[in-house]
């Protein structure tokens, strides 16, 4: 088995796109010596007291019950042409992982594997749209801009209740995503419960490619002078250098500072969220990684800032997770940001992914972080200084009260409230 890389992951089974697989910051380990080690302790635990408690499947549990299975199936089942061999053994491994009951922690077969590589890369094949897993519900957070969802009138906190009329009570969030994804030029049919409205509807979505862009950026206009804007939708492959191509573009006269629009954003890789902290601060921590054993890492910022004293405000909300997270929750920590809008989502642990023969992968929980203060991001993510909401309703219309606070802010150096500027509020 070979390392091939850790992630923070995202958020899921938080955000999810239906489009493709759940996204994650990255994390690189740097504590393993040799393939015959790593394999090794895949099948030891410590027990925390220095002691080392065996794991090994044979010595817990008679694996001869998972064969014996196997066996009965092969001799009995009506149908044998269905008993394909892979599909069983990526089922049972599949089962094992899911066994744990770590949303994070979960076995990819080769086509998720591969899914998993394209959303990070930014380009995928589907529908388009964010979900998320809660109280039991699918949820669409958001359908992606200029996305078939967003085409098919598919909307901002619309219950997923069954796909192409199979129902998905119960069901885990990646199995969805799943069932939802699918090639260019196919359909898939959605019913959904909307709000308070009576029953359910029904909205077919053709899948097309989905081109995610890392980076949007533009120059607002005010009274007083101008504003640097910028989104990062994803910490992918390139958004660092995106990113910093765009900071670069902005007017160096008259520019009151930058809004980071963080807003959806799922994570990505850790160096990204490091990268991205090392452009406005000039030393520091960023993040530190807490593993069941050995000391914590502590990820700092590389030196190489660009805009150290710009006024900076980030924008967060309930879709803002993992590398995400380390990014604003830096920049909070260390004041040199002013953090607005709500909750963000709280996804603090780090997956190691690991090759696995056949072009499969284990995602699996090795770790989680802390903010530079210390905060621990899975309990209860980031907290904004200023509080704003937006509502269903507002973004269906376009109508960005997140986005006013912050121009608000930079601008007037005070909150849309109309007091003067403390570091924590709220805007109703």
């Amino acid at each position: 088995m070979k390392i091939l890389r850790s992630l923070a992951l995202v958020l899921l089974p938080l955000i999810a796109l239906a489009l493709g697989w759940q996204l994650g910051a990255s994390y690189q380990m740097k504590h393993l010596t040799s393939e015959q080690q790593r394999i090794a302790e895949l099948f030891s635990v410590s027990s925390g007291s220095g002691q080392t408690v065996k794991a090994d499947p044979e010595e817990e549990v008679d694996i001869t019950l998972l064969w014996s299975v196997w066996r009965l199936l092969s001799k009995h089942y009506l149908e044998p042409e269905k008993l394909e061999t892979k599909s069983m053994v990526y089922g049972a491994v599949g089962g094992l992982v899911s066994a744990i009951g770590d949303p994070y922690t979960l076995f990819m077969t080769p086509q998720d594997t591969k899914i998993f590589e394209s959303a990070l890369s930014g380009t995928l094949e589907g529908i388009g749209a964010q979900l998320d897993l809660k109280d039991g519900h699918v949820q669409v957070v958001a359908p992606i801009k200029g996305s078939p969802a967003e085409k098919a009138g598919l909307q901002p906190k619309d219950l997923i209740v069954s796909v192409d009329g199979k129902s998905i009570e119960g069901m885990a969030l990646e199995n969805v995503v799943g069932m939802i994804r699918g090639p260019k030029g196919t359909s898939v049919t959605l019913e959904i419960v909307r709000g308070s409205k009576p029953g359910s509807m029904k909205i077919t979505v053709e899948r097309d490619a989905i081109h995610i862009p890392s980076v949007e950026s533009k120059v607002i206009a005010t009274a007083t002078g101008s504003i640097g804007y910028v989104a990062l939708n994803q910490f992918g492959d390139d958004s660092v250098a995106e990113l910093k191509k765009a900071m670069t573009s902005f007017p160096k006269e008259g520019l009151k500072g930058i809004v980071l629009d963080l807003r959806f954003n799922g994570g990505g890789y850790l160096d990204g969220a490091v990268d991205l902290v090392s452009m406005f601060l000039e030393s520091g921590d960023v993040v530190t990684v807490e593993h069941r054993e050995n000391e914590p890492e502590i990820h700092r910022v590389t030196g190489s800032s660009i805009l150290p004293k710009m006024p900076l405000v980030v924008l967060i909300n309930g879709g803002s997770a993992s590398a995400s997270e380390i990014a604003a929750g830096a920049l909070q920590d260390h004041k040199r940001a002013t953090i607005i809008g709500v909750q963000s989502f709280g996804k603090g642990t780090v997956q190691e992914i690991i090759e696995l023969p056949g072009g499969a992968s284990l995602r699996v929980t090795v770790a989680h972080w802390l903010t530079p203060a210390g905060q621990d991001l899975g309990k209860k993510g980031v907290t904004p200084d200023i509080v704003v909401d937006r509502t269903v309703e507002q973004y269906q219309q376009g109508y960005d009260p997140q986005l006013l606070a912050a121009e608000a802010w930079l601008t007037e150096h005070r909150d849309v409230s109309g007091g003067k500027k403390t570091g924590t509020g709220s805007v109703k």
